[in-house]
C-alpha cells in the first residue's frame, strides 16, 4: 500500500520487452509539481506513458491515491488521471471546443451527451487558459502553441485529480510558458492538482517544480527538491555538456568563451557587465574582467566567457596586490570598457583601475 498520493514501486519502463529505465521507486505528495529531466532520448516520455498506461509496465507497479493504476478501468482512470503527450490529436472537422468538450467524456456516459454542468465545465476551462476567443475556429487551422493550451483546457476540463504532460512548454512563447506554468500552480493550490511533466526549459523547472527526477537514458540518477538536486556541475555532467557551460547556482548557461590574450578589459560588477561579454564573445573578441567577487551579479557569465578575469576574495577589501594584477592585465589590453558609473565602498579599486587606464591613453568605452 502506497504511503504518497502517487507512487512508483520498482517500476521498469521499457519497448518490446526490452528494459529502458529499471527500479523506478519514487514518491509524491498530493499537490506537488514533479518535473523529469534529462537528455533527448532518455527515456523521459517513456516513464510518463507508463505512468499513463500508455505502455505496458515491465515491472513493478504505479500506485495512485493507495491503489494500482492497472487495477483501474479505463472510466476510473480516466476521471483521476489526464494526460497530454507529444503526439498530435487527431481531429476531424472539431472546433476548438469540441476538442475541449472530449475531456468530459468520462463523465457523459455512453452516448456522449453533454449536460449543462459539462457545457459549464468545458466553458471555465477554456476561460481559464485563455482559449476562448478559439472556441469557434477548426482545430487543426491553429498554431502549435494555440493548440497546447486548448489541450491543457481539455485537461482541466476532465477535472483529474493528477496531470501527466510530455513537454507542455515546447511550442509557447515566453508569454504562454509563463502563463502556462502560472496555472498549474494556481490548480495545485486551490484544487491540490499534482503535476507531473517533462520540461527542457532548466530555468522553468527549477521555479515551477516541488521536486526534479533527472533520468540519464538507464537509470534515475536523482530524485528530489531542485536545491538538492542542482548541485555545482551536476547538469554539466547529466547533459554531458562539452561546448559551454552552465552555472546551477546563477542558472547561467553560456556558450564557449573566446580563446586568446584579452585585446578588451571590462570594468563592471553587479550586473552590469554580462551583456557586454555576451556581445564581446559574439564578435569573438577575447577580453578580461574584474575586479570581480564571486558573489557578484557578473561573476558566473565572467568566469564562463572571459579569457582571464580578475577575481578576489568576498565582501573583502580589494588588496593592492590584486589591483596590481588587474593593472598589468589592463596594460596589454589596447580598450577599456567600463559599464559602471559609480563604485561603491568595496569598489574603490577598480575606479583607481579607471583612472590607470586614462593615465595610461587607453581607448575608454563608458557602456551606458
Amino acid at each position: 500500500m502506497s504511503t504518497y498520493y502517487f507512487q512508483t514501486e520498482n517500476m521498469t519502463v521499457g519497448y518490446e520487452k526490452r528494459p529502458l529505465i529499471e527500479r523506478i521507486t519514487i514518491g509524491v505528495e498530493k499537490g506537488e509539481i514533479v518535473t523529469l529531466i534529462g537528455p533527448n532520448g532518455a527515456g523521459k516520455s517513456t516513464v510518463l506513458k507508463s505512468i499513463a498506461r500508455q505502455l505496458a509496465l515491465l515491472g513493478g507497479t504505479v500506485w495512485l491515491d493507495g491503489r494500482d493504476v492497472n487495477a483501474m478501468s479505463g472510466t476510473e482512470l480516466s476521471r483521476n488521471m489526464a494526460v497530454v503527450l507529444t503526439e498530435k490529436l487527431r481531429t476531424e472537422l472539431m472546433t476548438c471546443e469540441d476538442v475541449v468538450a472530449t475531456g468530459r467524456y468520462p463523465y457523459t456516459g455512453r452516448f456522449g451527451i453533454l449536460s449543462e454542468t459539462d457545457r459549464m465545465a468545458v466553458a471555465e476551462a477554456m476561460e481559464l487558459v485563455q482559449v476562448t476567443y478559439l472556441r469557434d475556429q477548426d482545430f487543426t487551422r491553429i498554431s502549435d502553441g494555440q493548440r497546447q493550451r486548448v489541450m491543457l483546457a481539455r485537461c482541466l476540463c476532465q477535472e483529474p485529480e493528477i496531470l501527466i504532460l510530455d513537454e507542455p512548454t515546447s511550442y509557447l512563447d515566453i508569454k504562454y510558458k509563463l502563463e502556462f506554468l502560472s496555472i498549474l500552480q494556481e490548480m495545485r493550490r486551490k484544487k491540490k492538482l499534482t503535476v507531473i511533466m517533462s520540461l527542457h526549459e532548466l530555468e522553468l523547472a527549477v521555479r515551477v517544480s516541488d521536486k526534479i527526477l533527472c533520468i540519464d537514458g538507464s537509470r534515475v540518477d536523482r530524485f528530489g527538491a531542485p536545491e538538492k538536486v542542482f548541485t555545482p556541475g551536476y547538469l554539466t555532467r547529466l547533459f554531458s555538456i562539452t561546448s559551454g557551460s552552465y552555472d546551477e547556482a546563477s542558472e547561467s548557461m553560456e556558450l564557449e568563451p573566446v580563446k586568446g590574450e584579452p585585446k578588451v578589459f571590462v570594468i563592471g560588477g553587479g550586473g552590469t557587465g554580462k551583456q557586454v561579454y555576451r556581445r564581446l564573445q559574439r564578435q569573438a573578441v577575447p577580453f578580461a574582467a574584474g575586479i570581480l567577487f564571486p558573489n557578484d551579479l557578473d561573476y558566473p557569465a565572467a568566469k564562463a566567457l572571459a579569457s582571464r578575469i580578475i577575481e578576489t576574495g568576498s565582501f573583502e577589501p580589494i588588496t593592492e596586490d590584486k589591483l596590481q594584477e588587474a593593472r598589468q592585465v589592463l596594460d596589454c589590453c589596447s580598450q577599456v570598457i567600463c559599464c559602471k558609473k559609480e563604485f561603491g565602498t568595496l569598489e574603490q579599486a577598480n575606479r583607481l583601475l579607471l583612472e590607470y587606464a586614462v593615465r595610461q591613453r587607453k581607448e575608454i568605452v563608458a557602456e551606458e
